[in-house]
């Protein structure tokens, strides 16, 4: 994974409540075990009409959205299914955080063990940043911050997935980097 510390970007927002993982990612693109290829799939129904073409309205196709690493969504964001494939396409596409004021669990769960920050804010917080497209801001994961419109806000997050996150690893990378420590252990108490 790569190390998440600091992001400043313009958030992008998709204000659709209750989008769920198989609109993040339609089940019939889920072929494949790699994580690389999935962004090109990425909201497919709504960025792309039935002739394959983007369609110009959908948010993510405008060019002051191109290469958008933060996506503002609605609330709960990310129900549905515990698909694995979402925060993949989403990191393929380039996206870095996710800010709601709501985030299913299991999806949370697994953008926190590939990468992708989910960030949850208040209802004030959120609003502000749906109603101003293109708002600079600046997330910072030693602080668990979120800085928008010169305000700034607190974000839960476990110690666990912040380390990780910020040491770019995942949860099988931080058990290898105990093996010294491991064996230690294995060797004093067998």
């Amino acid at each position: 994974m790569d190390k998440f510390t600091r992001l400043t970007a313009t958030a992008c927002p998709l204000d659709i409540a209750n989008l769920n993982t198989d609109q993040i990612i339609p089940a019939r693109f889920l072929t494949t075990t790699t994580k690389q290829g999935l962004g090109k799939n990425l909201f497919n129904d709504w960025r792309y009409g039935k002739d394959g073409r983007e369609l110009p309205d959908f948010v993510l196709n405008k060019p002051e959205n191109r290469g958008a690493s933060v996506l503002v969504g609605g609330n709960n964001f990310g129900c549905g299914s515990s698909r694995e494939h979402a925060p993949w396409a989403l990191l393929d596409f380039g996206i870095r955080a996710v800010v709601s004021t709501a985030i299913a669990d299991i999806f949370r769960s697994n953008s926190l063990k590939n990468g992708l920050l989910p960030v949850i804010v208040d209802a004030k917080t959120h609003r502000w940043l749906l109603d101003n497209p293109g708002a600079e801001v600046r997330v910072d994961l030693e602080s668990t911050s979120l800085e928008a419109n010169g305000k700034r806000v607190k974000f839960p997050i476990d110690r666990f997935s912040r380390y990780c996150l910020m040491n770019g690893i995942d949860q099988l990378g931080f058990l290898l980097d105990q093996s010294a420590a491991i064996a230690r252990y294995e060797q004093a108490h067998s």
